[in-house]
């Protein structure tokens, strides 16, 4: 009798791991992100990735960089940084080109709202790019307001904000001070 061997079960639940910017694991993340980047706007892309330091993606400076990590191989991740006292901004979510429609990008933004909430962050602030179509999908429906006009080319806007206030935060005029 003869055994084959099997492909890793995809149905198992990815383990979520906070880690730096340095460890081996996010590699793969700033590889594909960069030349995801480069191939959809047609420039190297890779110095956009080095634009903030390593730091501000860490706890001590308020922020985070985390991998969804499925047989201890890295399918997901994505990060936040200080955006001001009471706001994180989404940075880097990223999906593995192999592991691609399967809500793992979903996965990695209530992961990062969860780990912002529980900082103290009260809302989130991201922008993408106007050539990233399913990115901009992914936070229309994970409930995020765009701030654009989304009728509008995106080409003629450029980057594509977005914002949204975290469950326990207070309402909108209090967050913002009015």
């Amino acid at each position: 009798m003869t055994s084959v061997a099997r492909p890793p079960s995809l149905s198992a639940e990815p383990a979520v791991i906070h880690v730096t910017v340095s460890d081996p694991r996010v590699r793969p993340l700033l590889r594909e992100l960069g030349d995801e980047y480069s191939t959809r706007y047609g420039r190297d892309a890779h110095a956009e990735l080095a634009r903030y330091p390593d730091e501000e993606f860490t706890a001590s400076h308020g922020g985070v960089l985390l991998l969804l990590l499925l047989h201890g191989e890295p399918v997901a991740g994505g990060a936040f940084r200080r955006y001001d006292e009471i706001t994180a901004e989404l940075k880097r979510i990223w999906t593995h080109s192999a592991h691609r429609r399967r809500g793992l990008a979903r996965r990695v933004v209530a992961e990062l709202e969860r780990e912002a909430n529980a900082r103290g962050y009260r809302r989130i602030h991201l922008t993408t790019g106007p050539r990233q179509p399913e990115a901009r999908a992914l936070y229309l429906a994970t409930g995020y307001t765009p701030l654009f006009d989304t009728e509008a080319d995106p080409e003629s806007i450029g980057p594509l904000p977005f914002e949204k206030y975290l469950p326990d935060a207070p309402p909108q005029g209090e967050a913002a001070g009015l």
